[in-house]
C-alpha cells in the first residue's frame, strides 16, 4: 500500500471488509494509543487496559464484513466502553464475593505501574532541580508545605501574582515531561 498515511478510515474499512490485514494494521496503528488510553485511565491497570484493546481489535476484525465505512470510530469507542463496563463489574463482584466471603482485601499493585510511577517521580525531581532556584523553591512550598501564594509571596517578599506565575512555570515544564514519558512508554 504506498502512501499508508493517507488512507482515510473509511477507505480503510472497505479494504478491510474485503480482508485486507494491510488495513488491519494501519487502523490498529492509528487506533491503539488512544483506545488504550481510555481503557487505562477507567482502569489503572496496564494489562487489563492491553487486553481491551486486543479485544477490541479482534471484534473488528471479526465484524469487518458487516461494518459500515462510516461507522469506525463509533464502534471502537463503544467496543471499548462495554469492555470496559464489563471489567468495572467483574472487579465489583469479585469484590463482593471476596467480601462475603470474609477475604482480607488483597491489593492492586502491578510490578509494571510500581516501575512506572517511581520513573515518573525521578523525572519529576529531575525537572524541579533544574528549575531556576527560585522557582523551585516556590513550587515546593506550594505543592510540598501546602502554604499559599501569600505566604509564598510574604517569605520572598514578592507579589502573590509572580508566585502564581512561578508556579504554573513550573507545572508547564512538568506536564510536557511527564507528557513525553508516557508517549514514551506506549
Amino acid at each position: 500500500m504506498p502512501n499508508e498515511g493517507i488512507y482515510p478510515d473509511n477507505e480503510l474499512v472497505v479494504l478491510l471488509s474485503k480482508d485486507d490485514t494491510r488495513a488491519f494494521t494501519l487502523l490498529y496503528n492509528r487506533y491503539w494509543k488512544i483506545l488504550f488510553s481510555i481503557a487505562y485511565n477507567r482502569l489503572k491497570d496496564i494489562q487489563t487496559a492491553e487486553d481491551i484493546v486486543h479485544d477490541a481489535f479482534m471484534s473488528l476484525w471479526h465484524n469487518r464484513h458487516t461494518l459500515s465505512p462510516d461507522a469506525l470510530n463509533p464502534y471502537l469507542a463503544t467496543a471499548v466502553k462495554y469492555m470496559v463496563f464489563a471489567q468495572v463489574r467483574k472487579k465489583a463482584h469479585a469484590r463482593e464475593y471476596e467480601k462475603e466471603q470474609g477475604f482480607a482485601p488483597v491489593p492492586d499493585i502491578h510490578i509494571e505501574d510500581s516501575v512506572h510511577y517511581r520513573r515518573i517521580l525521578n523525572i519529576i525531581e529531575e525537572e524541579l532541580n533544574s528549575l531556576p532556584e527560585k522557582c523551585r523553591l516556590i513550587f515546593k512550598y506550594s505543592r510540598e508545605q501546602g502554604m499559599s501564594s501569600k505566604e509564598i509571596a510574604a517569605r520572598f517578599q514578592i507579589s502573590p501574582k509572580t508566585v502564581d506565575n512561578q508556579i504554573n512555570k513550573a507545572l508547564r515544564r512538568l506536564k510536557v515531561k511527564i507528557k513525553d514519558l508516557l508517549w514514551s512508554l506506549f
